[in-house]
């Protein structure tokens, strides 16, 4: 997906959107790593699963109305929600 397609902002409306759920998997509950959290018990793949993302319901990266932003964790919840969508 093309870069252009989201907001000059979406760096911070993605960082409020993880705030507002605790940096917490908005379908698992997980509690995810924040900025710069390195655990060192945690190997680098470890860390990808604790790594927050929001997702955009419609698959629209413009369309940043909060109803249609998720904070989504690993990869596994993205599917669910994605697939749940189709």
């Amino acid at each position: 997906m093309s870069q252009t397609r989201y907001s000059p902002d979406w760096k911070q409306i993605a960082t409020a959107v993880k705030n507002s759920s605790n940096w917490r998997c908005s379908r698992c509950e997980r509690p995810c790593l924040r900025p710069g959290e390195k655990p060192p018990e945690l190997t680098l793949s470890q860390r990808r699963v604790y790594n927050l993302q929001v997702h955009h319901y419609n698959f629209d990266p413009s369309d940043n109305r909060l109803e249609n932003l998720a904070p989504l964790c690993c990869i596994l919840c993205r599917i669910h929600v994605v697939e749940a969508l189709m």
